[in-house]
């Protein structure tokens, strides 16, 4: 890892500046305090980073008050853990429990900050879910009778939505580590390998690069384009004239990144050549117009005017949307779509994500990362050749 990579963690001052501008969120939405289950949200007030969340078995809540720092209410599995992040207050109980699985612990932080008759926010919009049995979660709402329970989607998006420059610099160096293990890719990949062989060697050229994870690559080779770019690689070896894409999202620090980059095993056909600079340029007009004050709908309409006349069939953006956002999760709130009316704000980080239908069964897909700023965008990734590469045949 290069001298100047971001530090890992946070500082306090960070979550403190987190917690004011939600609990600020709070009091004007009239929210007594949060109840947030899932990683992100979790992560996003504590700092608390494992890869634990994988397993299923067990709950873990955070309840974050108008006033005062958060409770955590978690498996005692995880006492350790959350004691070495800036939380002071960490309720623990054996889990798993079916009897009572944290939630009497749970309701009695609840009453704790908001009373008998509060409201408690709780994220239930789209791309949220409740990570608890439904079972639980209506006991929980049973036995906090006079609670009121409120909507907090919106209350999330916009804390998330807008990193701070720490945020931003831990994604910039998850995009420098998958731009160094693709500018590998003629050494490690070529004509004769198997799909499965070239991600396994990209996979190691992430880790090598500095990665902590690669736990997002998907991909697809064909001759002169690929249909498939979210499955996972087969045993067909690659072949001159095939179009290979590897759309990648590793994380550093808890970060990720989220691109690809195509490929033409050997020479490409003057076809393959002119659907890769037209996705290139469709990309470039979506760096241009990444600007503050500008929607996420009028990103997608000048990306897609460029793509539309070349589409097969008029295929350009059926895709729903070309690009969103990007942070500790690999796609975040809000999408590069016609109906997404979302304005940019510097801060912001998306992915650029044009791609159309070259022929049937055949597509052309280009993606980089941009951090909106007050001006123009600052590219995360390294911008790809305008010629797509080449790898041997």
């Amino acid at each position: 890892m290069p001298d100047n990579a971001p530090t890992r963690g946070f500082p306090n001052a960070e979550f403190e500046m987190r917690l004011d501008r939600a609990q600020r969120r709070m009091e004007a939405l009239g929210f007594d305090a949060l109840l947030l289950t899932t990683e992100p949200e979790i992560r996003w007030f504590t700092g608390f980073l494992s890869q634990f969340w994988l397993s299923p078995t067990r709950p873990w809540f955070l309840v974050v008050p108008s006033r005062g720092k958060p409770i955590a209410v978690v498996p005692s599995i995880g006492t350790d853990a959350l004691a070495r992040t800036w939380i002071d207050d960490i309720r623990t109980w054996p889990s798993p429990r079916p009897t009572d699985d944290g939630l009497s612990l749970l309701a009695e932080a609840l009453r704790d900050a908001v009373g008998a008759c509060g409201t408690v926010g709780l994220p239930i919009g789209a791309e949220t879910y409740v990570r608890m049995p439904l079972d639980d979660l209506e006991r929980l709402r049973s036995d906090l009778s006079g609670v009121s329970w409120g909507d907090a989607t919106g209350l999330m998006r916009e804390m998330r939505r807008v990193k701070s420059p720490a945020e931003i610099d831990k994604i910039a160096e998850a995009c420098r580590v998958a731009c160094d293990a693709f500018d590998r890719m003629p050494d490690i990949a070529r004509g004769g390998m198997s799909e499965i062989e070239v991600f396994r060697a990209f996979k190691i050229a992430c880790l090598e690069a500095g990665a902590d994870d690669v736990d997002y690559l998907v991909g697809s080779a064909g001759f002169g384009g690929y249909g498939d770019i979210i499955s996972p690689p087969s045993d067909r070896p690659l072949q001159a004239g095939d179009v290979l894409i590897l759309d990648v999202g590793l994380t550093v620090d808890g970060y990720y990144c989220d691109f690809d980059r195509n490929f033409s095993v050997g020479p490409p056909s003057d076809a393959v050549r002119r659907n890769y600079e037209i996705v290139w340029q469709a990309t470039e007009v979506g760096i241009a117009t990444a600007v503050p004050g500008a929607t996420c709908a009028e990103l997608f309409r000048a990306m897609n005017a460029i793509l539309m006349p070349y589409a097969e069939a008029g295929a350009a953006g059926e895709v729903g949307r070309l690009g969103h956002g990007l942070g500790m999760v690999l796609t975040e709130f809000p999408s590069i779509a016609a109906w997404d009316d979302t304005v940019l704000e510097p801060g912001m980080v998306m992915t650029l994500e044009p791609g159309m239908a070259t022929a049937p069964g055949r597509m052309m897909v280009h993606e980089e990362n941009i951090a909106v700023t007050d001006g123009a965008p600052r590219l995360l990734t390294r911008r790809a050749a305008w010629e797509i590469p080449v790898l041997e045949p």
